[in-house]
């Protein structure tokens, strides 16, 4: 058994003991994750389908969280560097993973940017390091212009701008996020 403290709502659903602040799993945590997130998506195309359409990633993690996908205790296991992505695609579907900074780096290479003026391009070049270091969270959001090292670049609506606005800065985003899981 492998004790995992998460929050969990408990149903005979899942394959797990009851112990006062932790859950235990009676099988590893891969297989189980593996088990929950095919109970959920039968397939690695239906999967990609809904983690590609979804407009915010942290909102969907927080779904499979609420289906027993603890993905903060599978990063402890397989690998900090991977994003929730990765992880399940590894476990689940035995999809080799990449590191955020190999995600980063590939969209690099396929100059993605080159469509975009130097400030844009520099806005994203940060972006792409910032979800190297922290993961996908920081970057879907706005507010992320208010800190190091985009306070270096210009204030908020001077960032914006360079895109030609909010809108256009936000599916600059979205389409930063489509490169970044363009390949499995």
């Amino acid at each position: 058994m492998y004790p995992v403290r998460i929050p969990f709502r408990l149903s005979a659903a899942h394959p797990v003991l009851h112990c006062p602040g932790f859950i235990r799993l009676t099988e590893s945590l891969k297989d189980y994750t593996r088990k929950a997130v095919r109970r959920q998506y039968a397939s690695l195309d239906a999967f990609m389908l809904l983690w590609t359409g979804a407009a915010q990633k942290r909102l969907l993690i927080e779904e499979l969280a609420q289906h027993g996908i603890f993905l903060d205790a599978l990063a402890e296991e397989v690998g900090r560097a991977y994003d929730p992505f990765d992880l399940i695609c590894h476990v689940a579907y035995d999809q080799p993973p990449l590191t955020r900074r190999e995600r980063a780096a590939n969209v690099r290479k396929r100059n993605y940017f080159t469509k975009y003026g130097e400030q844009a391009r520099a806005v994203l070049n940060a972006l792409l390091e910032k979800y190297a270091d922290e993961g996908l969270e920081p970057v879907e959001s706005i507010d992320v212009l208010r800190v190091r090292p985009f306070n270096r670049l210009g204030t908020p609506i001077e960032l914006v701008r360079a895109f030609g606005g909010r809108d256009r800065y936000l599916r600059a985003v979205r389409e930063l996020e489509q490169e970044l899981y363009a390949t499995v």
